[in-house]
């Protein structure tokens, strides 16, 4: 882990992103709007109900010291900023699995490979560095641009719940992936 003066902790690293452990400043930040803009959770279970501030600070404290999941900040290194986070939740130790998610909430962002790279960097981190031997995760049917990155990274199709989330006036299919350690696709972090 890298600390210095003018720098935050950066704790995984690759060439365009570092994650980092979420701070009560990134509420500050925009993560707060993130989460109630209709178009960044268009594809996801977020903006039913209304988040604030004192919400978002409950959280980070929590999982700051959570044993069941590692939730990380997305930081671009070209100008340092906070753009999403990814995480590992529900860990199971028993079983050596977990569920992996993430939001890119800084729209610029999208589409630039930020988020392949932080989900190899996590899964790659929760095989390797936290012994995982199963990851899991599940997207509306209609999220493409999480469904690519699971191909990339070698996510097994594993089923439909159909009908599971009630969004935006409509219930939608999720569909499930699942990756073994030995199916990992292991891209670079370019």
């Amino acid at each position: 882990m890298k600390t210095t003066k003018n720098k935050p902790c950066e704790f995984l690293e690759g060439n365009q992103i570092f994650l980092r452990p979420l701070t009560e400043s990134d509420v500050d930040g925009e993560y707060g709007n993130w989460l109630n803009d209709p178009e960044v959770c268009a594809q996801n279970s977020h903006a039913v109900f209304p988040l604030c501030r004192d919400n978002l600070i409950e959280y980070v404290r929590r999982v700051r010291n959570s044993q069941s999941e590692v939730v990380l900040a997305i930081i671009a290194k070209i100008d340092n900023r906070h753009i999403g986070n990814v995480a590992l939740q529900n860990i199971h130790w028993i079983n050596r699995s977990a569920e992996f998610a993430m939001l890119l909430g800084a729209k610029d962002c999208w589409g630039q490979g930020y988020g392949t790279q932080a989900a190899a960097i996590m899964v790659q981190h929760g095989f390797n560095a936290l012994g995982l031997r199963r990851i899991t995760f599940g997207t509306f049917e209609a999220n493409l641009a999480v469904r690519n990155i699971a191909a990339k990274l070698g996510f097994v199709e594993e089923g439909l719940r159909r009908k599971a989330v009630f969004k935006n006036g409509i219930y939608v299919d999720v569909v499930e992936f699942g990756l073994l350690k030995d199916e990992f696709k292991n891209i670079k972090h370019a």
